[in-house]
């Protein structure tokens, strides 16, 4: 594993390459460039605000920068699972051509993803401090421990999104429909204490998604160090989506060019 990840390192300026012609395509030509990723959860943050401060009596101050900090990691993990899907699909005149691991390829997916994901946090700085000032700061280790962790589970989960999505091609579709259930399930818009009904908090509890979100939300938000089994269970479920993920490209590395 370790000599796998040497090779993936000296071919960085490969991947990095990828990343920024990723991002030059999708904002060629655009007056507010990589603002329009930033667009639609701050205004899907100001429109829900508005409604639930009004229907449920949310105080603005608190519930904005709640709100936008799990709106801001929602998009990154959903990416990270249906951008994933494509990782391999994108890349396959490399693939053909050159014998690179085959892991730069969900790599430079995650990147881009982390990249904007690691703008929208700025943002959410910016909405908390100019709301609420800066009696909360940020809990910065936290903070970087948890990015760094769902970077990691990003890597992983876009290995595993290609490389399923090459054999079964439905499989982004699917997870299309199955992430519009889970937004529901996952307390982004609501918090997990205002659900009272327990066949809803059992789902919400062993939502598999949920811990990396207070991950970032607890230090970015809150100001705080994530409980131990936030922690915990979100290392756990990096451990074993990565572990399924190194023997995914194990057993793929010479198999994945048939599929595609």
């Amino acid at each position: 594993m370790w000599e796998y990840l040497v090779a993936v390192w000296e071919c960085r300026n490969f991947w990095l390459s990828l990343v920024v012609n990723d991002l030059q395509m999708r904002y060629r030509r655009s007056v507010l460039g990589v603002g329009w990723s930033l667009l639609h959860p701050l205004a899907w943050t100001l429109v829900m605000g508005a409604v639930f401060h009004e229907i449920f009596h949310q105080p603005i101050r608190e519930y904005l920068p709640y709100l936008l900090c799990g709106l801001t990691c929602w998009t990154y993990l959903t990416s990270a699972f249906l951008q994933g899907c494509q990782s391999y699909i994108q890349a396959e005149n490399y693939i053909r051509q050159h014998p690179l691991p085959l892991a730069v390829y969900p790599l430079r997916t995650v990147l881009g993803a982390m990249i904007h994901f690691l703008i929208a946090v700025v943002l959410v700085l910016i909405l908390a401090a100019a709301l609420r000032g800066v009696d909360k700061p940020p809990e910065v280790f936290s903070l970087l421990l948890g990015i760094f962790i769902l970077f990691l589970f990003g890597w992983a989960v876009t290995i595993l999104a290609g490389f399923v999505n090459i054999a079964f091609r439905d499989t982004q579709h699917i997870l299309e429909v199955v992430f519009q259930i889970l937004f529901y399930l996952t307390p982004i818009i609501y918090r997990r204490n205002d659900i009272t009904s327990p066949q809803i908090g059992w789902v919400l509890d062993h939502n598999p998604l949920a811990p990396f979100i207070d991950l970032i939300r607890a230090p970015l938000v809150d100001g705080t160090a994530p409980s131990l089994a936030c922690l915990g269970t979100a290392v756990a479920i990096t451990l074993i989506t990565g572990l399924a993920a190194a023997v995914s490209l194990g057993y793929q590395q010479r198999r994945v060019v048939f599929y595609l």
